[in-house]
């Protein structure tokens, strides 16, 4: 009987007890043991399983203080690779005290409340441990117990909270005899929100006394984990922390640990029987490179194995883009210069881009220059590596867009932002052009539009199509139906007056394989209007006054004829 497949499960406790498909990632502890970093930042794009390997931590290392609680959690690891590791491993199961946080939820519109979400996040985890600290409450000293239970109760000052992790991790050793593990996911999360919400100064500020108190000089660590999309500025998060390794996704160590190698699915594809669709998935939810490891996106490749599960023949989807807001697109598309636009478009159509490296960045210089945005794209996983090289002692990285998936983020955010650009201009000057059968006027106007727009030609005639609908359907005076996706035969775009004694207008699309096919395509596409007598269509409805346009496109070139 084939295994329930893991669609949003992130608990490895849930993952494991009710049976679901699991990809072994334990070796993550060994290496972990290995290297032994006592602050270890993994910046990894969202989605690609931090939640669920900070989870696989907390049951493997944590002792909850009940014999019997522990050998569950033992028991989740059976027949997993970190068994067969040798006792260097296996001998720190169930051994320390472990505090697990996600900051996930503070992605909130104000200050206060994002504040409000993370400080219940941290009262909730005071609250899992509150048993241990009543049986061991006599170690405490009164302002110690005071303050937990504060915490716990979510009655604790600002001040107070900021200390939080410290605190736990004191109180603790006191009780148990043991330092804390630490486990911080999302830790970026309300970093990013703030930055885009207007307080960001605010958080940071917060964010930086949280970690400080807990990483920085405290006895009572462990060691801690902490994870995110992106590597924030040392200087202005993890101020002083002398001991952080930070793993990105250009080293090579771990990196198999996050996200799918190509055996792994292959893997998952042969238990399900699927392994005919592997191309598509390939071609979709591959391209990612982590260190020198090929590495698919894992919410992706689960989401699409479930829906062919169901049907052999279904469609890839982007199943990335409903997980998060995709605010830095935006904010690229938005901001582009002629330059950037260029840019877009290269990667766009299947080139690639050299990009220097800067992993110390904050949001704050997201805005800065073209280059800071690209490291921004690259670390979030919009942009994946496919080589890097040594210049004049910096890295470069040869950068393009991963895969189809990620390429209709891009699409579709340019898309909105297109329609969005086109409600803001006023286009009566192309209505009275149409109007006048000046068909040069027309080409003007929109040879304009397109010098402004960012293209993608690899769906040329889609993005040409509703290029040119948009525009049209901002007349107040005339309504305008596509039948691109009807494919019954009829003309691309019809537009016409309400009255069927107004006017009609008929349009027909080329695009053209070379600048110097322009001229010819737009003849084409006018003689293909009457050869298949598209205006009988308007005729039959009752239209008589009906003009004909055939256009042509050549990237930000259009040529339109009148006939």
């Amino acid at each position: 009987m084939k295994k329930p497949l893991p669609v949003g499960i992130d608990n490895f406790e849930k993952m494991r007890k009710d049976g679901y498909y699991y990809i072994d990632k334990t070796m993550l502890i060994k290496e972990l043991l290995d290297l032994k970093g006592e602050v270890n930042l993994f910046t990894r794009p969202r989605r690609f399983g931090k939640t669920l390997n900070l989870s696989m931590l907390r049951y493997f290392f944590e002792d909850t203080g009940d014999a019997k609680r522990n050998a569950q959690n033992q028991t989740l690891f059976q027949g997993m690779k970190i068994m067969e590791a040798g006792e260097s491993c296996t001998d720190q199961m169930g051994k320390y005290p472990v505090f697990e946080l996600t900051l996930k939820s503070a992605k909130q519109e104000e200050y206060d409340t994002a504040y409000y979400m993370i400080q219940t996040a941290l009262s909730t985890e005071f609250e899992r441990h509150r048993e241990v600290v009543e049986r061991g409450r006599e170690r405490l000293s009164q302002r110690e117990y005071e303050q937990y239970a504060a915490i716990a109760d979510g009655k604790a000052e600002e001040k107070a909270v900021r200390n939080a992790l410290q605190l736990f991790c004191q109180c603790m050793r006191k009780i148990t005899g043991r330092n804390t593990v630490i486990l911080i996911d999302e830790y970026d999360v309300p970093l990013e929100n703030a930055y885009f919400r207007g307080f960001y100064e605010k958080m940071v500020g917060f964010i930086r006394s949280l970690f400080e108190a807990a990483l920085k000089t405290n006895q009572y660590l462990q060691f801690a984990v902490i994870t995110g999309c992106l590597r924030i500025s040392k200087e202005s998060i993890f101020t002083g922390l002398n001991h952080l390794k930070i793993i990105s996704i250009l080293d090579r160590r771990y990196s198999e640990h996050f996200g799918f190698t190509e055996s792994e699915v292959l893997q998952i594809m042969k238990h399900y029987g699927i392994e005919s669709r592997f191309a598509t998935i390939k071609e979709w939810y591959d391209g990612y490179m982590f260190g020198n490891t090929e590495v698919y996106n894992p919410w992706s490749v689960i989401n699409f194995i479930y829906d062919v599960s169901a049907d052999i023949n279904a469609f890839p989807r982007p199943y990335w883009i409903n997980t998060s807001s995709n605010d830095i697109i935006k904010d690229l598309v938005v901001r582009a210069d002629r330059e950037t636009k260029e840019q877009i478009e290269t990667l766009l159509n299947g080139g690639t881009l050299d990009v220097q490296v800067h992993e110390e960045i904050t949001y704050g210089d997201m805005r800065g220059n073209g280059e800071n945005l690209w490291n921004f794209l690259y670390f979030t996983g919009y942009l994946t590596k496919e080589s890097e090289y040594l210049k004049e002692s910096s890295i470069f990285l040869r950068a393009r867009i991963p895969n189809i998936e990620v390429k209709t983020i891009y699409q579709n955010t340019i898309l909105n932002w297109t329609k969005a650009m086109i409600k803001k201009e006023d286009f009566h000057d192309l209505y009275r052009a149409m109007e006048e059968g000046n068909a040069k006027r027309m080409a003007d106007i929109l040879n304009g539009q397109l010098f402004r727009t960012i293209s993608f030609y690899d769906s040329a005639e889609n993005f040409y199509h509703g290029f040119l609908t948009g525009i049209l359907s901002q007349s107040q005076d005339y309504l305008v139906r596509s039948n691109r996706e009807s494919g019954n035969g009829r003309s691309d775009i019809m537009v016409k007056s309400p009255s069927l004694r107004g006017r009609s207008f008929i349009l027909e699309l080329k695009v053209s394989d070379t600048i110097d096919d322009l001229e010819s395509g737009a003849e084409q596409a006018l003689k293909q209007i009457y050869e298949k007598k598209y205006m009988e269509e308007l005729r039959a409805e009752g239209y008589r006054n009906i003009d004909c346009y055939g256009v042509s496109f050549f990237r930000k070139d259009c040529e339109v004829r009148f006939g």
